[in-house]
């Protein structure tokens, strides 16, 4: 066991896209203010024409974090022009009035609409059905090239919107993704949060999802600047409006039906300011999609879990069990593992300006996320998978 999960890290170590590396990320533009606040670093150019852009934000129940992210969409220093379109999501809490008053002590800023599409008709998820109003109103008010389909906890440094649109007028790409800097200052969030990126890294490579020719796919749904005509060949989000995952089935869609050209990396401007204080709410956001990630299915389910077991808790267990035994093969062969499991992680926990010997904790973090895959799946038959504020998908 012990040197099948050593090989098995080698093969992730070598051949899985490089995905522990943290250095995929947009690059800088070459404009004087930027390359002078950058050290002279090198860029790529701006585009000679700036797009217009419609920015859809979908909002339910987020009036506790909407005054650190809404106007930081309103101060986006855009040179095109740019419109704010938030949509409620039959919100409770006065989400919209606040969204109002927001703009109000914003003047100067981006411009901002507010409307409700009221509750989502059969067959839609409540986000979906969102943006599906939110692009409508797009296309009604204005002639945008380019949507930027953010979430409402996601705050966004002032060029955040300027850089997403060059990388993709630039580099020609139909959908650009920033997976958005989680919060980290909890234990429990210092705990989980900086692997579940990497986990979705080791699902879905970054580098592999930005090679055209390669069939993976994915984006992050808290920053996706996607190409109006992409949504429009691709028919989204109606195509897609039962999807629970719905960033990676929108960016599979975009990636298959148009050139390939997606992009997807880890954000320096773009941050969530959600907070997970305790363990449940973590829990409950992992846990209301991971079984639909597994396509709902139990043998994908068990190899799921044997397959976690193998590659995360077998190295220290046989570490330990070997050493306490005398079994130096199975010692050092399970060490070995451990060396190179503790190893990927550390670029990652120096990307959340965490301590490296955080890295150490991975196995402990990986039986969490184990009992949250198997949690889900058990919610899901029980008629409760996929609950998310007050709905529940089948």
């Amino acid at each position: 066991m012990a040197v099948a999960a050593l090989g098995t890290w080698a093969w992730l170590l070598l051949c899985q896209g490089f995905f522990w590396r943290t250095d995929v990320r947009l690059p800088h533009r070459t404009a004087p203010d930027r390359a002078a606040s950058r050290g002279g670093r090198p860029g790529r150019a701006e585009p000679e024409r700036w797009p217009p852009v419609a920015v859809v934000v979908p909002a339910r129940d987020e009036a506790g974090v909407l005054p650190r992210s809404l106007p930081s969409l309103l101060a986006q220093k855009y040179p095109g022009r740019a419109e704010v379109f938030l949509v409620d999501d039959g919100s409770t809490d006065g989400t919209g009035a606040l969204a109002r008053a927001l703009a109000d002590g914003h003047p100067g800023g981006l411009p901002l609409t507010v409307d409700s599409p009221g509750e989502p008709e059969p067959g839609w998820t409540g986000k979906l059905w969102a943006v599906r109003h939110g692009m409508a109103l797009a296309r009604d008010r204005t002639d945008a090239e380019y949507l930027l389909l953010t979430d409402a906890d996601i705050a966004h440094d002032p060029d955040s919107l300027r850089d997403l649109v060059s990388a993709a007028r630039t580099g020609g790409l139909e959908l650009v993704s920033q997976m958005a800097r989680l919060r980290v200052a909890s234990g429990w969030e210092r705990l989980l949060v900086p692997a579940f990126v990497y986990f979705f890294g080791q699902l879905f490579p970054f580098r592999r999802v930005n090679r055209p020719s390669a069939r993976t796919a994915a984006a992050a749904g808290g920053c996706m600047l996607l190409r109006t005509d992409a949504a429009v060949r691709e028919r989204l989000p109606d195509s897609i409006r039962q999807a629970v995952i719905d960033d990676v089935t929108l960016a599979r869609a975009v990636k298959r039906g148009g050139s390939g050209r997606i992009w997807l990396g880890l954000a320096d401007g773009v941050a969530s300011v959600r907070p997970y204080d305790g363990l449940r709410e973590l829990w409950r956001m992992v846990a209301r999609s991971a079984y639909a990630q597994l396509r709902h299915s139990p043998a994908v389910l068990i190899g799921t879990v044997a397959g976690l077991v193998l590659v995360y808790l077998v190295p220290p267990a046989t570490a330990l069990a070997g050493a306490a035994t005398g079994n130096w093969a199975a010692a050092a062969a399970g060490g070995a593992a451990w060396a190179v499991m503790t190893a990927t992680y550390v670029p990652m926990l120096r990307y959340y300006r965490q301590p490296p010997w955080l890295a150490l904790t991975l196995p402990l973090t990986a039986a969490l996320y184990l009992l949250m895959t198997v949690d889900s799946a058990v919610q899901h038959h029980r008629g409760r998978g996929a609950a998310w504020k007050g709905r529940t998908y089948p």
